[in-house]
């Protein structure tokens, strides 16, 4: 990396420090903006990611994307064009040089006013690609990112100024090599715009059985062509994807309330309780009470 980015990082990772009050992840002053610190390497944590920008100052990190790894660095952005449900580890961190990075979440209609307002959009309907990649970071993305998180500094200009520098952001993610990723979530009528239709369907009603022909009609695509997309953007199938968001609810609820996993199994729209269990386990690693029990006792430590 250049000096000038190595110089922006440093500032970033003071500012990501400054306004880190706790382990783990801190919201801040800017709605959309969020600082991550981390004083060890971690095991793996399973979460959904929201469409979102991820950069690191300090460490680094694996993703997981089913059986798909991205491996990312200070050297390096991380972008989730649509909702994912992921398993992410810190694999460099300590208390001298904790893990520090942000994420700066955003939304298609975000993606679709830089198209409008640029003249880097394709026009093009390209096929559907996979919804997370890995860039080279670069000065120019880097030097807008400080200027955002600099307003932390001056709150009273952040309502002004957020939105134009998260805007100059986005315009320097499409105009990167994955850019045409990013561009076609946001472009009517693509084939990644009708898998996002399909993702928003599964993820406001995962717990509701689906039949595919239903979701190839909210794509309008046909069933064949349906399963591929949605793997292509998502490395997983619907049934798949629609399993790994039921699955992490649970643990949620079952981590946060004292609630029977039967209970939770039925929530979450499984019919079988044992089916349940035996998901959970291949899922998480153990079954679902002494899962739990491990996380609390881990918590407490």
């Amino acid at each position: 990396m250049t000096e000038p980015i190595n110089n922006l990082q440093d500032e970033l990772a003071k500012l990501i420090d400054r306004y880190s009050g706790q382990e783990g992840v801190n919201e801040t002053a800017i709605p959309s903006l969020f600082f991550i610190r981390r004083s060890n390497v971690t095991g793996p944590k399973h979460s959904v990611y929201k469409p979102s920008l991820c950069i690191i100052v300090q460490g680094a990190k694996e993703v997981w994307l089913a059986q798909e790894r991205f491996r990312y660095s200070p050297a390096d952005y991380l972008v989730a064009s649509v909702d994912l449900p992921v398993t992410g580890q810190v694999i460099e961190a300590s208390s001298d040089v904790p893990y520090l990075a942000l994420n700066l979440v955003f939304t298609p209609s975000q993606i679709l006013e830089v198209l409008r307002d640029s003249e880097i959009r394709s026009g093009k309907k390209e096929n559907a690609k996979r919804a997370m990649f890995v860039s080279p970071i670069e000065l120019s993305m880097l030097d807008a990112v400080i200027r955002l998180a600099r307003l932390l500094d001056s709150p009273k200009d952040i309502p002004v100024l957020a939105p134009l520098f998260t805007k100059e952001i986005l315009y320097w993610v499409l105009q990167g090599q994955h850019g045409g990723t990013l561009e076609q979530i946001a472009v009517d009528g693509s084939s990644a715009y009708r898998i996002r239709e399909v993702i928003e369907q599964i993820k406001n009603n995962y717990e509701t059985s689906f039949r595919i022909e239903e979701l190839a009609e909210i794509a309008r695509m046909s069933v064949a062509s349906l399963h591929r997309h949605f793997k292509e953007v998502t490395a997983m199938s619907p049934i798949q994807f629609q399993k790994q968001l039921r699955l992490q609810e649970a643990r949620r609820l079952l981590l946060s309330e004292s609630t029977d996993a039967a209970d939770v199994a039925f929530h979450v729209g499984y019919e079988s309780p044992s089916q349940f269990s035996r998901e959970y386990s291949r899922m998480f690693g153990f079954p679902p009470r002494e899962d739990i029990k491990r996380l609390r006792e881990n918590l407490t430590k």
